[in-house]
């Protein structure tokens, strides 16, 4: 099956969303009881942390954590937006910069400017998109970035995108009630796909999609720990409750020229082990060996890797012991266990 495919379907009976590319899970998105990203609360200032520059604030979910709250206190109203999936057991992860994001548009009401994606390079469609902006938030004062999916998109489309998210933003950012509540729901994964999986595909929303595109196959792949990787090398993504470790085998090549080939493939393959597994945060890879003069070519293909990626992700360096240390956003609900 070549291609790009978007499967729409549900999973243990919660909504999902898969991206099959030529055959293979690129991508999977997954409902969860959390509160998804996106989401906007008014929440109130609650407890500061000492040490930390952050505070605990309430919301209607349970507890979240912000950072960076120079000028907050306890039992002010805030407005914040869920940036993430938190960790067991602790305070939802939100930020005070709010984002209004859709398929063609990202409405910022902190950073006031026009912006066209940088992704797109033709100057007259540049023009063309920014007389398209120009007349849509005419008179707003809240900032706008046009995405590159703009690009063989109809001007019409991309004015009632703009149009609908700047009016969300100045609804919630107009709020003028009292307490904590839920102001505007994060995305669930069929607008998600829709949003962020802009490529041409083949779009299938018939009841049972995953099981006839095979991707409850894929998916019980992605529970397991091992990822092939060509040449009788494979890799382990494992996550344990610190962080996620990742194991590169050469297998039956034990040759340094077998394990850098094998680290260039493991680099190539981690952004969609991670995506399809749902993992994020603190990632320490565990390379096959190879010579310290080899480092940089695996870095480069890695930064590469991310760059195609859709989930933020730092390299954070080399430790002592020759470990690959990474960390990645929680964009993702984790693919839950298989149901018994």
């Amino acid at each position: 099956m070549k291609g790009n495919t978007i499967i729409l379907d549900h999973l243990d009976g919660a909504e999902a969303a898969a991206l099959m590319v030529d055959g293979k899970l690129h991508d999977l998105i997954i409902d969860s009881d959390a509160p998804r990203p996106g989401t906007v609360y008014r929440a109130i200032a609650d407890k500061p942390v000492k040490g930390q520059g952050g505070m605990f604030l309430k919301t209607p979910d349970g507890s979240a954590f912000l950072r960076q709250i120079k000028g907050l206190a306890p039992g002010q109203e805030i407005l914040v937006q869920v940036s993430g999936y938190a960790e067991p057991g602790k305070a939802i992860p939100v930020t005070q910069k709010l984002l209004f994001k859709s398929r063609y548009a990202i409405i910022t009401p902190d950073a006031p400017g026009l912006n066209i994606s940088r992704s797109i390079r033709d100057e007259s469609l540049r023009d063309s998109l920014l007389e398209i902006a120009h007349d849509a938030m005419d008179g707003r004062e809240m900032g706008l970035i046009l995405r590159s999916s703009c690009v063989g998109a109809e001007a019409d489309d991309i004015t009632d995108d703009i149009l609908a998210m700047a009016d969300l933003a100045e609804t919630v950012l107009g709020d003028d009630g009292h307490g904590a509540e839920v102001l505007s729901e994060g995305d669930g994964p069929h607008i998600l796909a829709w949003r962020d999986w802009t490529d041409p595909a083949d779009v299938v929303t018939d009841a049972g999609g995953f099981e006839a595109y095979s991707v409850l196959d894929a998916i019980d792949a992605a529970r397991g720990a091992w990822v092939d990787l060509g040449g009788g090398a494979s890799m382990y993504v494992e996550e344990t409750r610190a962080l996620v470790a990742v194991d590169v085998n050469t297998g039956n090549d034990a040759s340094l020229a077998g394990g850098l080939k094998a680290n260039l493939s493991a680099a190539r393959a981690l952004p969609t082990a991670l995506r399809v597994r749902g993992l994020g945060g603190q990632i320490v890879m565990d390379l096959a060996p190879m010579p310290k003069k080899d480092r940089r070519t695996f870095e480069s293909a890695l930064r590469a890797a991310l760059r195609g990626d859709t989930i933020e992700t730092a390299l954070v360096g080399w430790t002592p012991l020759g470990h690959m240390e990474l960390q990645r956003k929680r964009a993702r609900a984790p693919l839950p266990p298989e149901a018994a």
